[in-house]
């Protein structure tokens, strides 16, 4: 080979090893971003630059959401969750029957009435079926299980996604008034009992009874175990200079004492308490002129006064926030619906001139049904989607993503806003 044709060769290789460094280089500098490499990867493909364009805008859409109120990414999980499925596609469907409680158990939805207790699959499928005599049911949920039962009467069920787990019956003199499962699945039943003022048994997430309370002074109008499993949470009656007056008191389960002494005990002073609730570990009562929540250890209880507001509805289920239909007068549609967080502070207020039929909360959402439509708010009551044509609803449940499951007569349909 001549000299020049070696000089050449040389000359092209360093050519090609000039070449070979830059893209060895180029390619390092790609290879510390994953996700740019994999966009060029998919760039080069037609089909894929439509999606990568969507995924952009959702992230962008979720993000400007997230900044505003944290609704956007609720989007994308809903998006991810429910794909492309039609608001007008019945998701359960169900007989007709009157006085009827709903409640959602998972993917499943618990139904009962005053006369069967059901249990449907995310596609329709009986997984439980039975008859009930009852004349107030009520449903109540907590770790992964529902109960049901009825209010001052003798037959108590719980579910969980597989049926009915226990069914208890109570004596004729000694009714059910409430049944209340903590997030782990323990069962506090609060009931009469002859020769008390109430009494509350206390099941573990086995369903084994392992602790009873008798009332002794005061009427005990509801009862539920702290979310740790160390207390027994009881909501007792009674008056002080002709005002009604509401306690709290806290009992270690397992402690066995003649006369059962309290280790932490709350007042809420004039007013009348409607239920105990338990949510994230704070007990929180709503009464007729005020709200309370408290965590069990903590030393003050916080007070939401309603300044005089008549208490129409309620709903405790938001994720640190309750919400509340307060009427001017003890009659009308005149009022507002407010949010109030676990500090005791209105967050969020809607002025009403209108009939409600119903509110519901999950999340940081916040469903409230007028006659002719359905509307969501965000916990701060900043409107977030309307639905309108809702005059055949029968209820809802607002989900914890955003998404709402409408109940009309015969059947529930999801509501994607």
């Amino acid at each position: 080979m001549a000299d020049g044709e070696k000089n050449s060769g040389i000359n092209n290789n360093n050519a090609r090893n000039q070449r070979g460094k830059r893209a060895v280089r180029w390619n390092f500098r790609k290879s510390r971003n994953f996700i740019a490499r994999l966009a060029v990867m998919l760039w080069r493909e037609p089909v894929s630059r439509s999606v990568i364009i969507i995924l952009i805008l959702l992230i962008l859409t979720a993000a400007l959401g997230a900044y505003r109120d944290g609704t956007g990414f609720d989007v994308m999980r809903r998006l991810i969750q429910y794909g492309g499925k039609s608001n007008k596609e019945p998701l359960f469907s169900y007989e007709q029957s009157s006085n009827t409680r709903y409640m959602a158990l998972g993917d499943s939805l618990v139904i009962l009435s005053d006369t069967s207790l059901r249990l449907l699959d995310q596609d329709g499928n009986i997984l439980y079926a039975g008859e009930t005599r009852m004349k107030n049911p009520a449903l109540s949920g907590g770790g992964k299980r529902v109960a049901a039962y009825d209010i001052g009467g003798a037959e108590l069920y719980v579910l969980d996604d597989s049926g009915v787990i226990l069914n208890l019956t109570a004596d004729a003199n000694e009714p059910f008034l409430s049944a209340r499962l903590n997030r782990n699945g323990w069962l506090t039943v609060t009931a009469g009992k002859r020769g008390y003022q109430g009494a509350a048994m206390v099941y573990n997430h086995d369903l084994k009874l392992i602790y009873e309370y008798d009332a002794s002074s005061r009427p005990l109008a509801d009862a539920i175990v702290t979310d740790d499993n160390n207390y027994l949470a009881a909501l007792t009656l009674g008056q002080s200079d002709g005002d009604f007056t509401s306690d709290i008191n806290l009992y270690r389960i397992g402690v066995e004492q003649e006369v059962p002494q309290a280790e932490y005990e709350y007042q809420i002073p004039d007013a009348l308490a409607l239920e105990l609730n338990l949510k994230n570990q704070y007990l929180t009562v709503p009464g007729d002129t005020c709200l309370a929540w408290t965590r069990p250890g903590d030393d003050d209880i916080m007070i939401y006064d309603y300044q005089g507001a008549y208490l129409r509805e309620y709903n405790l289920n938001g994720d640190g926030f309750a919400v509340l239909l307060l009427n001017r007068y003890q009659s009308g549609n005149l009022g507002r619906v407010v949010s109030v967080n676990r500090a005791g502070e209105e967050i969020g207020s809607l002025d009403v001139r209108e009939e409600i039929l119903g509110l519901s909360a999950a999340g940081r959402y916040i469903a409230v049904l007028y006659a002719d439509r359905l509307e969501i708010y965000n916990q701060f009551m900043r409107l977030y989607a309307t639905l309108p044509d809702a005059d055949s609803l029968r209820g809802m449940i607002m989900r914890s993503d955003g998404s709402v499951l409408l109940l009309s007569a015969s059947s529930a349909r999801l509501f994607l806003p």
